[in-house]
């Protein structure tokens, strides 16, 4: 049970790291890629940047909540 527990781990970890780093490039280029190059619709693509948008929507609210706050925008 101890080595599910840690391959999930790894596997959160992951996702951490490969949202962090592709969400904007998603969010952006899926749309360019579908509308303007007529790349053919994909669900995973779809879901991926749906989960794109709300981390990005999510950031876009903490730092007007830290602004807010009167704390630096940036850490």
């Amino acid at each position: 049970m101890k080595a599910v527990f840690r391959e999930l781990r790894h596997l959160y970890g992951a996702l951490i790291l490969f949202f962090y780093y592709m969400k904007w490039p998603i969010l952006i280029g899926w749309p360019l890629l579908y509308f303007y190059l007529d790349f053919e619709d994909n669900l995973y693509m779809d879901i991926l940047w749906a989960i794109s948008l709300v981390l990005a929507l999510k950031d876009i609210a903490l730092m007007f909540v830290r602004f807010k706050k009167g704390e630096r925008l940036w850490r």
